[in-house]
C-alpha cells in the first residue's frame, strides 16, 4: 500500500480494480481462485494514437524521429525564438509540425520567453528541478498517447495526451495531471505542469478540459481535427474537435444574414464546459493510469489483455496548473473521491466560491468590500467600467510606453466616449471626462479590484480581455448556440479597420498552433452585428443606442443584464420581451451555478500561488477568498496554503512588454517552487512553507530596458514567515498583511 507523508493514501492494491477494470477469476489448484485485474480503458474514452518521439538532439523537429515530448524537437533554443519553425506547406501543415508548432506557442504562452526575464536562467527547459544550469536543450524522449473523451453525443471531444518519459521509473510511479490554462488546447499545460513533471520523471496527463482550438468556420464547414489539420466536418468525422450544432439549412440561412463568421469550441459548443474541467481532469488520471500500464504491465493469460501493476494506491499523482487550469485542479480535489490526488498546486486560479457567506477578507485587519464573486460577475462589471475607468487620473502611468495599452492603438478617444455614454445613462458620475473616469475606478474598487490594480485597467482592456470574457463565457454559460448572436455579438476574422473579412485558409490552417481558444483575433475577434454603420470588432463599434463609437456598450450592458437578470440602466427585471430575455438570463445563472466550487480539498496537501497584482482574476474574489472559505469548511484539517507574490500580475507572457518588464515579477519560479514543496512534503514529509506574503522585487531600470532578473528579485516563499508576511485569520476571515 502506498503511503504518504506517514498516511495510507487509499485501498489496498487488490480492491483498487473497482476504480480501474474488472476482474478475471482463475482456478489455481483443487481449492484455489486467484483474482486478476485487466487494464480497462476509463468510460468514454477511446486512444487515438500512440507515438514514440526519439529526439535526443535538436533536429527539423517535423517527424516523431526528430520530436520530443517538451520541446516538439526545438529545444530550449527553439522555445526561446520568437518565431516557430516554418512549415513545409503552410497551407497544409502536417500533424507532427502542427503539434510541434503547438508546443512552442503553448510554452510561451503562459511564460516570460526572454533571457532578460529568466528564461535559461531561472527556469526552462536547460534548468534542473534544483535550479541548475545542466540540461542543455532539455529534451526529453518517451511516449505519447493522444485520446478523445466523449459522453456518447459527438460534441463533448475533450482531448487528453499523457506523455510517459523514457526516465519514468517503475519503481517510484508518479503522475502530473495538468489541465490547459485559458481556453488553450491540450498543450496548454506544457511549460508549466508538464515541464515540471516531465524533469521529475512523472508521466504527465494533459487535457484541454473541453476547451481548445475548436475552431469551425460556418462558411465552407471546416474544422480543426483533434491532431490539428483541418478537415470538412464529413471528412473529419469523430476526430472533429469542434464543430456547431447547426443543420446545413440553418447554417446556409446564418451565412446570408452573416457573412464570414466562425464559431470557438469555447464559447459555442453548448456544452458549458467549465462545469466538467475537474471531472475531465479526474479522467485525464485514470487514462494515464491506463496508459502506464498498457506501457508496463504483463499480459494476462492469452496475451491479448494487460493487467494492472499501476493503481491509485501505489502511484503518487499531484494536479497542478495556472489560471482556469489551476481551478480545474481545485474542483478535480474537490471531486476526488476515488483518492486519485495526493496533492494540488494552483498558481493564480480562477477559483470561484459558491458562496460568499459564512468567510471573509481582510486586508491588514480591514475588510473588503466584495470578495468571492464568480468571474463574469466580476468581469461583466469590468467590461462596463474599464475603459472608461483607464482615464482616470488614479490609472495614468508617468510614462508612455506600450504598458499604457489604450494610449498607444489610439483608443483613449473612444475610452471618452465610454465616459459620456455611462454619464448619460446615468452609470458614472462627474461634468468632466477625468470626474467621470475616477467615478469609474471607485466602482471597479467597490467591486473587489485592489487599488494595485488602478494602472492595470488599461492594459487589460486594451488587449481586449474583458470584451472577449463577456462574449464568449456568456455563450459558453448559457449554452448558446453560434446562431444565437447573442447580445448582438459573433466571431470573424476582421481588417486593421475591424471589418469582417473571410479567414484565409493558411491562416485556418495553422490555427491548433497559433490559437490560444479565445476570440483573441488568431483568427476570431469578437464582432459587434449590430454597430451603426455595419459589423465592426468590438474597439470599433458605434452603440445603437448612443450614436457613438464607445467599444459596442450596449453588447457589453447586455452581458451584464445576462448575470444579474436586469436592466443595468433601468434596474427593471428582465422578462420574455427584453433584450436579453429572462430566459437567457435564466440559461446563464444557470451555467453559473454548475461550475462554483464547494472548498473540500478533502485533506489534500494544496498550495496556491497568486499575484497581488492580478487584474484579470483579482485575488479579493479568488484566491484570499478560496483560502478562507476553505478554511470554515475543512477547519483544522485543511493541508492549503497560500502563497501572495507582491508585485506578481496574471500573465507572465506579458513580461517582456515595455512597462511589465520593469513593474512585475514572474510567477513560473514560484509554481516551481510549490511543486518541489508538495514534492518534498509527500516523499519526505517536508513540512509546507505556510501560508504568506513573498515579496518579491520587480528589475526596476527603464520600461522596455529592465536588467535582467536574478534569484533576488523572486526570493522563495519562507519556511516560517516573518510576522509581517505571515497570512492568518482573523475568526472565518483570512487576513492578509498589507
Amino acid at each position: 500500500m502506498k503511503r504518504v507523508n506517514g498516511r495510507n493514501k487509499g485501498v489496498k492494491p487488490a480492491l483498487a480494480m473497482s476504480l480501474l477494470g474488472s476482474a478475471v477469476l482463475l482456478g489455481c489448484g483443487s481449492n484455489e481462485t486467484t483474482v486478476l485485474e485487466y487494464n480497462t480503458l476509463p468510460e468514454g474514452v477511446s486512444t487515438l494514437s500512440r507515438v514514440a518521439y526519439t529526439a535526443k538532439t535538436v533536429g527539423a523537429g517535423d517527424t516523431a524521429a526528430t520530436q520530443d515530448l517538451l520541446t516538439g524537437g526545438i529545444g530550449k533554443t527553439g522555445l526561446g525564438a520568437a518565431a516557430a519553425p516554418a512549415y513545409a506547406n503552410p497551407a497544409a501543415p502536417t500533424a507532427v509540425e502542427l503539434r510541434r508548432n503547438a508546443i512552442h506557442a503553448n510554452y510561451r504562452g503562459i511564460l516570460d520567453p526572454s533571457a532578460n526575464g529568466g528564461y535559461g536562467t531561472l527556469y526552462g527547459p536547460n534548468i534542473d528541478l534544483a535550479g541548475g544550469n545542466t540540461l542543455g536543450e532539455g529534451l526529453i524522449p518517451g511516449v505519447e498517447y493522444l485520446a478523445r473523451l466523449d459522453d456518447g453525443t459527438g460534441r463533448k471531444n475533450v482531448a487528453i495526451a499523457i506523455q510517459v518519459p523514457t526516465s519514468f521509473d517503475v519503481r517510484n510511479p508518479c503522475i502530473v495531471a495538468g489541465p490547459s490554462s485559458g481556453s488553450r488546447g491540450v498543450y496548454g499545460a506544457i511549460g508549466s505542469a508538464g515541464e515540471w513533471g516531465l524533469k521529475r520523471g512523472c508521466a504527465v496527463a494533459l487535457t484541454d478540459a473541453g476547451k481548445g482550438m475548436g475552431l469551425y468556420d460556418m462558411t465552407d464547414d471546416t474544422v480543426n481535427r483533434i491532431d490539428g489539420p483541418r478537415a470538412t466536418r464529413a471528412e473529419a468525422g469523430t476526430l472533429s474537435h469542434f464543430a456547431a450544432n447547426v443543420s446545413d439549412a440553418a447554417r446556409a440561412a446564418f451565412n446570408a444574414a452573416f457573412p464570414n463568421r466562425l464559431a470557438l469550441k469555447h464559447s459555442h459548443s453548448q456544452q458549458n464546459p467549465e462545469k466538467d474541467w475537474g471531472s475531465d481532469t479526474l479522467v485525464s488520471i485514470r487514462y494515464a493510469l491506463y496508459v502506464l500500464n498498457q506501457e508496463y504491465a504483463s499480459d494476462l493469460p492469452g496475451g491479448s489483455v494487460k493487467g494492472v501493476l499501476f493503481n491509485p494506491a501505489n502511484t503518487l499523482v499531484i494536479a497542478a496548473s495556472v489560471s482556469n487550469g489551476a481551478g480545474a485542479v481545485l474542483r478535480a480535489a474537490e471531486l476526488d473521491n476515488a483518492g486519485l490526488i495526493d496533492a494540488v498546486v494552483a498558481s493564480e486560479p480562477s477559483a470561484q466560491p459558491n458562496t460568499t457567506a459564512g468567510y471573509g477578507v481582510q486586508v491588514g485587519g480591514v475588510a473588503v468590500p466584495r470578495y468571492g464573486l464568480p468571474l463574469i460577475d466580476y468581469f461583466t462589471v469590468a467590461n462596463i467600467y474599464q475603459p472608461c475607468a483607464a482615464l482616470a487620473p488614479e490609472a495614468t502611468l508617468a510614462e508612455v510606453s506600450i504598458y499604457n495599452y489604450m494610449a498607444a492603438f489610439g483608443m483613449n478617444a473612444r475610452g471618452e466616449s465610454r465616459c459620456t455614454s455611462l454619464a448619460d445613462k446615468g452609470l458614472v458620475a462627474g461634468t468632466t471626462t477625468a470626474q467621470r473616469a475616477s467615478d469609474a475606478l471607485q466602482k471597479l474598487r467597490a467591486y473587489g479590484y485592489d487599488p494595485v490594480h488602478d494602472t492595470m485597467h488599461t492594459a487589460h482592456y486594451g488587449l481586449g480581455n474583458s470584451p472577449i470574457i463577456g462574449m464568449m463565457y456568456t455563450n459558453a454559460l448559457g449554452r448558446f448556440s453560434v446562431l444565437d448572436n447573442l447580445c448582438g455579438m459573433s466571431l470573424a476574422q476582421v481588417s486593421a479597420a475591424g471589418d469582417v473579412v473571410a479567414p484565409t485558409a493558411v491562416v485556418k490552417a495553422s490555427s491548433f498552433a497559433t490559437g490560444n481558444g479565445t476570440a483573441n483575433g488568431v483568427p476570431a475577434s469578437v464582432v459587434a452585428n449590430d454597430s451603426v454603420g455595419g459589423a465592426k470588432a468590438w474597439q470599433f463599434a458605434v452603440s445603437p443606442s448612443t450614436g457613438r463609437a464607445d467599444f459596442a456598450l450596449d453588447a457589453a450592458l447586455c452581458q451584464r443584464a445576462l448575470v444579474t437578470g436586469a436592466n443595468v440602466v433601468t434596474g427593471a427585471a428582465l422578462t420574455a420581451a427584453s433584450v436579453p430575455t429572462k430566459a437567457q438570463s435564466d440559461a446563464v445563472r444557470a451555467g453559473i451555478a454548475e461550475l462554483l466550487l464547494n472548498g473540500n480539498l478533502r485533506g489534500k496537501p494544496t498550495v496556491i500561488v497568486s499575484g497581488r497584482h492580478d487584474a484579470l482574476v483579482p485575488v479579493n474574489h479568488s484566491s484570499r477568498a478560496y483560502a478562507a472559505f476553505n478554511r470554515v469548511t475543512e477547519g483544522a484539517g485543511t493541508r492549503l496554503t497560500y502563497w501572495e507574490v507582491v508585485n506578481g500580475q496574471h500573465f507572465d507572457a506579458f513580461l517582456p512588454f515595455s512597462g511589465f518588464d520593469n513593474r512585475f515579477v514572474p510567477l513560473h519560479p514560484y509554481f516551481n517552487q510549490a511543486l518541489n514543496a508538495v514534492w518534498a512534503h509527500l516523499k519526505s514529509g517536508t513540512a509546507l512553507p505556510p501560508s504568506q506574503v513573498v515579496r518579491a522585487t520587480p528589475r526596476g531600470g527603464a520600461p522596455g530596458a529592465a536588467p535582467a532578473i536574478t534569484a533576488a528579485n523572486v526570493p522563495a516563499a519562507a519556511a516560517a514567515p516573518a510576522g509581517g508576511n505571515a497570512i492568518g485569520f482573523a475568526g472565518t476571515s483570512i487576513n492578509v498583511p498589507n
